[in-house]
């Protein structure tokens, strides 16, 4: 298995600290949450070169990774990161006004009083036909 230059799936995101241990890497690769060069793969024993580009799909967030070598060992972080480039991109800033969000009322402010209710009404059903 050992080619020049090559290295197991799971093997290299073990190594490269991506996850916690080899048995979940390979779980997670079986899952088909990792693509190498746009093509998604399913075995844990595909094997890795410097060069190729990881998208992995993790629960909240996505990596684009770019291998610069193969591991030799689980070791610190800096080593572990300089295993690959993060190509992420930066995450898209959120919005102060999104549309479909409920107006917030000050806190402390207190309940609406029967006068604030009626105008929230109106704002509410003024796109009904009565």
């Amino acid at each position: 298995m050992d080619q020049a230059g090559r290295q197991r799936i799971d093997k290299w995101l073990f190594f490269a600290r991506v996850l916690k241990s080899r048995t979940l890497a390979a779980k997670f690769v079986a899952g088909g949450n990792v693509r190498i060069n746009r093509d998604k793969v399913d075995q844990p024993s595909f094997a890795v070169k410097p060069g190729d580009v990881l998208t992995i799909s993790m629960e909240r967030r996505i990596l684009v990774l770019r291998i610069l070598a193969c591991g030799h060992r689980r070791g610190p972080a800096p080593e572990a990161q300089a295993l690959y480039e993060d190509l992420t991109p930066p995450p898209v800033p959120a919005d102060k006004t999104v549309p479909g969000k409920p107006a917030e009322r000050e806190p402390g402010s207190g309940r609406p009083t029967k006068r604030d209710r009626r105008k929230i009404d109106r704002f509410r059903f003024s796109d009904t036909d009565e």
